[in-house]
C-alpha cells in the first residue's frame, strides 16, 4: 500500500527488453534507498513495482506486456521522469489516502489554466471509471494523491498547489498527455455492497441510503 504522498521524482535510466516483456531501470533522484531491499515494493508513477535489483541510486523493476500495455509504463523513454513513493509502513503518517499501486486505467490532461499560485487542471477518463470519481473525494493520479474539486461526465478537475507542481513529475505533463488513473479504494467497495440492491450480509440498499452511503 501507498498514500499517494510522492517523495521523488526519479528517471528512467534504461529499458531493457527481457524475454519478451521489459526490464525498467530508474535513477531514484532523492528517493532513499537505504532500507529498500529486493522484493520490496515502489510506486512508479502510481504503478507498484517490485525492485528486483539495486544498483547505485537507482533499482531496476520487471514490467510485464499487461502493465505496459494498460499504464503509461508502456510509453516511458529514457530520461523521463517519474513520482517515486516507497511501500507505506504501519508507522507512516497517513497523508494522502490509501493507494494500492493498482491502476485502474489511463485518463487524459484536457486543460491547464493558472489560478493564483496554483494552476487547475482538468482530466478525462473512460465512463467506467467517471462513476467512482465525487467531487471533495480523492483520486490517485501518477502516484499522486489529489482532492477533486469538481466532477463533469467523464471530466473533473483538481487544484495543483505550488509546491505539487515543484516535487512531481506533473511539471513535465502537458495538455493531451496520459495519465495513470486510481480510483479511491472506498468508492469501489461502496459500489460492491451495492450490487443487486443487496449485500451478502444482509444490508440492502434503502439501509445504506438512510445511513448516508448511498
Amino acid at each position: 500500500m501507498f498514500t499517494g504522498i510522492v517523495q521523488a521524482v526519479g528517471h528512467v535510466a534504461r529499458l531493457e527488453p527481457r524475454g519478451g516483456d521489459l526490464r525498467l531501470h530508474i535513477e531514484a533522484g532523492g528517493l532513499d534507498l537505504d532500507d529498500v531491499r529486493p522484493g520490496d515494493s515502489i510506486a512508479v508513477s502510481g504503478v507498484c513495482l517490485t525492485a528486483v535489483a539495486l544498483a547505485g541510486r537507482g533499482f531496476a523493476a520487471d514490467v510485464s506486456n499487461e502493465t505496459l500495455a494498460l499504464t503509461t509504463l508502456g510509453g516511458l523513454r529514457p530520461g523521463d521522469p517519474v513520482n517515486l513513493e516507497k511501500a507505506l509502513r504501519l508507522a507512516d503518517r497517513l497523508g494522502g489516502h490509501l493507494v494500492s499501486g493498482h491502476v485502474d486505467g489511463l485518463g487524459k490532461v484536457v486543460a491547464i489554466a493558472p489560478d493564483a499560485r496554483s494552476q487547475r487542471w482538468t482530466f478525462e477518463l473512460p465512463a467506467a471509471l467517471a462513476r467512482y470519481v465525487a467531487a471533495k473525494g480523492s483520486v490517485c493520479i501518477d502516484g499522486t494523491s489529489l482532492t477533486v474539486n469538481e466532477v463533469d461526465g467523464t471530466r473533473f478537475g483538481v487544484n495543483l498547489i505550488p509546491h505539487t507542481l515543484a516535487h512531481t513529475a506533473f511539471q513535465a505533463r502537458r495538455v493531451g498527455d496520459a495519465v495513470n488513473i486510481e480510483v479511491d479504494l472506498i468508492a469501489r467497495y461502496v459500489e460492491r455492497l451495492l450490487v443487486g440492491g443487496q449485500t451478502e450480509g444482509g444490508l440492502d440498499r434503502a439501509f445504506l441510503e438512510r445511513h448516508g452511503f448511498a
